[in-house]
């Protein structure tokens, strides 16, 4: 079909974008609502922050409202990575952002890293989830397991993002339950040799280094960089994605992946030293939720202010003003959340239970929100031009990576009964019984 869109002809595939008035019934543009948003914080959250942390979320909000949010829905509906942002992204900071000026980055406290990964998330769930593999993950492994070498040669352009960087842990039959991996590191020649798959890999496909999760022949988990032009390393995108569109997820295979043996992170000793790295992963990722129901809430309101229904603005709908304060209402709970446990993490009170309960809390209430969001703008809600469908399509995925929202429900579940629910029973006579307090600590990072 051939569009006429005043003098231009529109061919089949391109967007007809109508503007205000253009259109019987459309009473409102994108660009309008866009303009009405105001950033929420209806219980004076930010009264809590201190002035240099204020200032990190500005200048990434700053960054965001100029380079992401005119571009996102794009990418988004194309499924293109936008490779053209890294570098305006990685003059803000955020890229490891809570790590050591001393390897290039920020040295920002845990507050300040998680207020800009609100913000980015608030522009782009698909960006928000770049920067959860590349710092929360890949160069989180990094700083908290490999060498002085190896932390010198990777952390400082990986914050600049002239380095990329993905994780891989999850494979094709080891999601949940990690410890069942059965990708292997065998060693040979001074080095080692990987081979194996893993699977939902974001970034891989354009990696310099993969942090790899392998067993070794002592039955051990340990960790190694591949580079990204190793010849026995090769990362597919999955296609046809319906959330996280802008993201790519891969499929890596590893065959006869020859390492050196300076390759192997040495604080990697286990399974239980993917702790550390998922902790604080999986602490982004609570903030990315509240940075994303931000944005469908400010868009819903801004949109009720400004669309007219039986000759009045929706705003005064009884049932409209119903969404808006259950939306208000949950998000100004995560803010609080949000900023108490960035406090227990700086002061290195934050254990994996909280953690798990602070992501499941978050991004269960950013897909409601969402949804509700979507809802209040009626039909225009599934346009991207809007952004709310993008966020709900996004959250759908985010609410099922760095742990399902069943899996950190069980976490928590067992820190509160000291009953493990998702593991093979323990052996006869463990032991006594430990309550959750204790069990909590035992899990807690070194």
């Amino acid at each position: 079909m051939v569009v006429e869109q005043g003098n231009t002809v529109v061919g089949p595939g391109e967007a007809v974008v109508l503007k205000r008035g253009e259109a019987d019934g459309m009473t409102i543009s994108p660009e309008a609502t866009r303009q009405g948003t105001q950033p929420v914080d209806f219980i004076n959250a930010g009264s809590l922050l201190s002035d240099g942390e204020k200032e990190v979320r500005d200048r990434v909000r700053a960054f965001v409202d100029r380079e992401v949010i005119p571009a996102a829905a794009g990418y988004w509906d194309r499924a293109e990575f936008p490779f053209d942002l890294l570098p305006g992204l990685a003059e803000t900071g955020i890229m490891g952002g809570s790590f050591s000026t001393e390897y290039g980055c920020a040295g920002w406290n845990n507050v300040a890293y998680g207020l800009a990964i609100a913000e980015l998330a608030r522009g782009s769930g698909s960006l928000a989830t770049f920067l959860h593999v590349q710092s929360g993950l890949a160069m989180a492994a990094i700083y908290n397991l490999g060498s002085e070498e190896q932390k010198q040669k990777w952390l400082p352009p990986m914050a600049k993002c002239e380095k990329i960087g993905c994780f891989g842990l999850t494979e094709p039959e080891a999601g949940s339950d990690p410890g069942s991996l059965s990708t292997t590191a065998a060693e040979e020649g001074g080095g080692y040799v990987l081979n194996g798959e893993k699977r939902w890999i974001g970034n891989a496909s354009f990696a310099d280094a993969a942090v790899i999760w392998a067993r070794t022949e002592d039955e051990r988990i340990s960790c190694f960089l591949v580079e990204g032009d190793n010849p026995g390393y090769h990362a597919e995108v999955l296609p046809r994605k319906g959330s996280q569109r802008a993201a790519w997820q891969t499929h890596i295979t590893l065959r006869h992946c020859h390492i050196p043996g300076e390759a192997r992170l040495p604080g990697a000793n286990g399974l239980g030293s993917t702790l550390s790295v998922l902790t604080h992963s999986r602490y982004g990722v609570g903030w990315d939720g509240l940075g994303q129901a931000m944005d469908c809430y400010e868009t819903a309101l801004a949109y009720t202010k400004e669309r007219e229904q039986f000759g009045q603005k929706i705003a005064s709908f009884q049932l409209v003003q119903a969404k808006l304060v259950e939306m208000v209402n949950e998000i100004s709970l995560s803010q609080l959340l949000s900023i108490h446990v960035g406090r227990l993490k700086d002061a290195g009170d934050l254990d994996p239970a909280t953690v798990s309960m602070f992501k499941m809390n978050n991004v269960a209430k950013a897909r409601k929100t969402a949804a509700l969001a979507r809802d209040v703008l009626g039909g225009n809600g599934i346009l991207l031009d809007y952004r709310v469908m993008e966020h709900m399509a996004d959250l759908e995925g985010v609410y099922s990576y760095e742990g399902t929202n069943d899996v950190n429900t069980l976490i928590v579940g067992q820190a509160i009964t000291g009953r493990r629910a998702f593991a093979p029973r323990p052996p006869k006579n463990p032991g006594p019984e430990k309550d959750g307090k204790a069990e909590r600590a035992e899990q807690k990072p070194e």
